[in-house]
């Protein structure tokens, strides 16, 4: 007699986190720790608006393996002219891991997801 075993069935990070609702509420808080640090927040000095929003929830979408397509501008060409350096990525990636911690997020999922985010580093990191 044989025992067959269902196949292994490896859900995606955004449906893993919670899909879209929990993104967008990553986001809203990711962003509210941006606009209150005292070093990053000059980089949004009007705040940051819905559109803004929707591209960062869009593009981790379809980052993370959901079904979001992300249509936005040219990550590169959006903030070529910033001069984000080294220190300023990693500051604010820090600010992405304590959001998905505070939002109850699995360490392990949380390092993936900061994983992903570490191999924009060369296309947004300039200075």
């Amino acid at each position: 007699m044989t025992i067959c075993q269902a196949p292994t069935v490896e859900i995606s990070l955004y449906y893993a986190i919670g899909g879209r609702p929990a993104l967008v509420a990553a986001v809203d808080n990711f962003f509210a720790r941006l606009l209150d640090d005292p070093v990053l927040g000059p980089y949004f000095p009007d705040g940051v608006d819905l559109k803004h929003r929707r591209f960062v929830v869009t593009f981790l979408g379809q980052a993370l393996g959901g079904p979001e397509r992300y249509h936005g501008p040219d990550l590169g060409d959006a903030h070529g002219h910033l001069g984000i350096t080294d220190a300023l990525f990693d500051r604010t990636a820090g600010h992405l891991d304590a959001t998905l911690e505070e939002l109850g997020v699995p360490r392990g999922l949380v390092d993936r997801i900061i994983g992903i985010v570490a191999g924009l580093r060369p296309t947004l990191v300039t200075a």
